[in-house]
């Protein structure tokens, strides 16, 4: 698992990352200065910017690339955890997007979980 530079940036420059515009079939996702940044589908396929498979989020949690090796799993209680099950962030019921240490560094307000951690912690938009 890698954490994604790019979007782990913005929520520790205290922006607000993410906004969520949800449609019957997919929630996209576009950063704080509304640039499309991808979706994830109402299957829990992953696709980026350019509408190219990255990922699967199962019914489960699980957290899979586009090589459908597996990246790690968000639990229910938003227990975010890589693929060698080494606790990596958390997000809270209120949106709150905590990191390894227990840092409040995001907020996923109105988010499903699962599409959160995907953005926050895993690489693949």
């Amino acid at each position: 698992m890698k954490l994604s530079k790019r979007i782990f940036a913005w929520v520790l420059a205290g922006a607000m990352m993410m906004g969520v515009a949800a449609t019957a079939t997919a929630q996209s996702y576009r950063s704080s200065s509304g640039s499309y940044m991808g979706k994830v589908e109402s299957d829990g396929t992953i696709r980026n910017s350019s509408n190219s498979y990255v990922g699967k989020i199962e019914s489960d949690g699980t957290i899979r690339n586009r090589s459908n090796s597996y990246m790690g799993k968000i639990y229910s209680d938003g227990t975010v955890r890589n693929s060698s099950n080494s606790y990596v962030g958390k997000i809270e019921s209120d949106g709150t997007v905590r990191d390894s240490s227990n840092r409040n560094v995001g907020s996923a307000k109105g988010i499903d979980r699962k599409y959160a951690a995907v953005i926050f912690f895993f690489d693949l938009l």
